[in-house]
């Protein structure tokens, strides 16, 4: 009994130094067989099939109404319920079959034997129950499928195609302005990609893009900054990439450069890249990720530029806009033309509907280079209607009238007054920019309805801030007065939301033209918009030029995207190095009151080193044209020269 006990003892104690949860000998071997067991097995791969999805559950559906069909057949055949003949057993394989399959086969069967009509009444019970999982199977799989295409997660297989990553307002005006560039091309494609549901994404294209003049668009849902996701945009055989920055994002600029890393991950090759940038700190970061074939946009910097360009001349956004969107005259490149040995005063007369503006020598676009220039081989920059109308071969035949040159000079320049209203981001690059053509002695007065900004220190200006209400009618009496040369209303965008911001500009301008209307001098008015929809309510203001933010961001990016050449060429246009447009007196070009051609007015710009690309009618602006501007007319198109009529061109200073 004690070596007994002693024993029991030990096993005891052996038990007990076992790990906590460990399986004895027996137990293991049990848990072994039960995990080993041929039930076990079978589940394991029936589940294993079921995770197959949709085809798996059919195919299962499939082997039980086989086995189902073959058991009643093996039943009927081997206990002769029929009765009267033997048909054979595959015959009596297809009965079944249409017993399992069809229920009205049953009625057929009057005449048989009680005892083969309960057993195919019984085959006919248990094929409805299989047919009709069969059938929601089958409808819950084409459910699905539905559902993963109207997601937009098939991958796209185009080539040559323009890909749009992201989501913003400015998408509306760019694919319109792509299916305008893309009237030339055979079966364009627009992909866009963004984390958006499709079906969301198609009917606001639809809604706000009316007509896709035969360019499709395809809608794909995903992060562009994933890579997965990236590539069912099937971006390495596209045409060029266009990137947008976010509105909603908090970030937008990380997101932005964030895609771009994934864009460019695999190497430098691949399509033209053309992205936006918000904030002008983040484009260092932006360039070393985007190397050489990307094209970075300062949205910031952009706009503001062009509201001075536009406040220093009344007309001058129609002519920006001409040169920028597709509807209408636009910036293309000729490099095989019959002008080796002509200068380029000669080349601005060579084409009848084609206005040459410039050239590019060594890689680099001069506007408006000096009028003895030789052309040689360089590429001519031109404004046309459409790069498929370019010809080669010189076809103006219109030759201008010397005599009609106009003698009148420019006047000195004066210390200039000016009023800006409202402040955001951009307000201090437009000072800095304005400051840059201001003469030495101006004056600017900021007028805010916000808090007092921080003012740069300029060169020749001298700013005056101001703290008011600016939809105030007194507040805005004391500060529009007579003798100002222009007047720019900026948006509060930095603090109120867009239809806000917009609505509180509408009002702005519309007592800014009223107080300007009781004076005899004429203040060009230029005013910025986020919302393209109120630049029609704007122009009921009678406000000379109107600026709308998102709208000429969208047009520079699908220009961009199809040529990155103009990256360079909008460079000077909007910056105050080089040549800029200018609208200018007519009477410095052609004598007033005479009938002449358009060739006689670029003679009358060339004779003063100058570049005539167009020109602002009075005429033209009482029949209803855009502010009366013609951008590119013919060389042989004639011009009555009225007083207030002005030569659009392109000039140093």
């Amino acid at each position: 009994m004690a070596r007994t006990g002693q024993q029991l003892r030990q096993r005891t104690a052996k038990a007990m130094a076992q790990p906590r949860g460990a399986a004895g000998p027996v137990q293991g071997r049990a848990a072994r067989a039960a995990r080993s067991g041929l039930g076990d097995r079978l589940r394991y791969g029936f589940d294993n099939s079921m995770s197959r999805g949709t085809p798996a559950l059919i195919m299962w559906l499939c082997v039980a109404t086989v086995a189902l069909i073959v058991v009643f057949t093996l039943l009927v055949t081997v206990l002769g319920l029929r009765g009267g003949g033997d048909g054979g057993f595959f015959r009596e394989l297809i009965q079944s079959l249409f017993h399992a399959l069809d229920p009205g086969t049953v009625a057929g069967d009057g005449e048989s034997p009680w005892r083969f009509l309960l057993t195919m009444l019984a085959l006919t019970v248990g094929g409805l129950f299989i047919v009709s999982a069969l059938i929601g199977v089958i409808a819950a799989g084409i459910d699905t499928k539905l559902a993963d295409l109207r997601r937009g997660r098939s991958i796209v297989l185009e080539k040559d195609h323009t890909v749009i990553l992201g989501w913003s307002d400015s998408i509306f005006t760019i694919v319109r302005e792509l299916t305008i560039a893309n009237e030339s091309r055979r079966r364009p494609v627009v992909v866009v990609l963004a984390d958006r549901d499709k079906v969301e994404m198609e009917e606001d294209l639809r809604a706000k893009v009316d007509d896709l003049r035969g360019t499709r668009v395809i809608c794909r849902s995903g992060s562009p900054m994933d890579l997965d996701d990236l590539a069912l945009s099937s971006h390495p055989t596209a045409r060029s990439v266009i990137l947008l920055a976010p509105e909603a994002s908090e970030d937008p600029d990380s997101e932005v450069i964030k895609t771009l890393l994934a864009l460019t991950h695999a190497g430098p090759d691949g399509p033209r890249i053309v992205a936006e940038i918000r904030n002008p700190t983040n484009l260092e970061a932006a360039r070393l990720v985007g190397a050489e074939r990307t094209v970075l946009l300062d949205i910031r910097e952009t706009v503001a530029k062009l509201v001075v360009q536009t406040s220093r001349q009344s007309g001058a956004a129609a002519v920006y806009t001409e040169l920028f969107d597709y509807d209408g005259d636009e910036i293309y490149f000729l490099e095989d033309h019959r002008l080796d040995g002509a200068t380029y005063a000669d080349a601005q007369l060579a084409f009848e509907r084609a206005s040459v503006i410039g050239l590019i020598a060594g890689g680099v676009p001069a506007l408006n280079p000096r009028p003895d220039t030789v052309i040689g081989g360089h590429t001519l920059i031109v404004v046309a209607e459409d790069d498929s109308a370019l010809r080669g071969e010189p076809d103006a035949t219109e030759r201008p009238v010397l005599e009609l040159l106009g003698t009148a000079v420019a006047d000195e320049e004066r210390p200039t007054q000016a009023l800006l209203i409202g402040w955001n981001e951009r307000a201090a690059i437009v000072l800095r920019e304005l400051d840059h053509y201001a003469p030495p002695g101006s004056t600017l007065t900021v007028l805010t309805s916000f808090q007092l900004p921080g003012v740069p220190g300029l060169r020749n200006l001298a700013v005056t801030a101001v703290a008011g209400p600016t939809t105030d009618r007194a507040t805005l009496e004391q500060h529009v007065v007579d003798g100002l040369d222009q007047v720019i209303v900026l948006c509060y965008s930095d603090d109120l939301e867009p239809q806000a911001a917009d609505a509180r500009t509408l009002v702005t301008l519309l007592h800014v033209r009223d107080i300007l209307s009781r004076f005899d001098t004429a203040t060009p008015v230029v005013s910025e918009m986020l919302d393209d929809r109120n630049r029609v309510l704007a122009q009921v203001a009678h406000v000379d030029d109107v600026v709308v933010s998102g709208e000429i961001v969208s047009l520079l990016v699908t220009q961009l995207s199809e040529d990155p050449r103009l990256e360079l060429v909008f460079g000077q246009l909007l910056g105050n190095e080089g040549s800029e447009i200018y609208l200018r007196p007519a009477e410095w070009y052609v004598q007033p009151g005479a009938e002449v051609s358009f060739a006689t007015i670029i003679a009358g710009a060339t004779r003063r080193n100058e570049t005539a690309i167009g020109y602002k009618s009075v005429a033209l602006a009482e029949a209803g044209a855009s502010f009366g501007v013609r951008v590119n007319p013919a060389k042989s198109e004639t011009f009555r020269v009225l007083p207030g009529d002005r030569v659009v061109v392109l000039a140093d200073d």
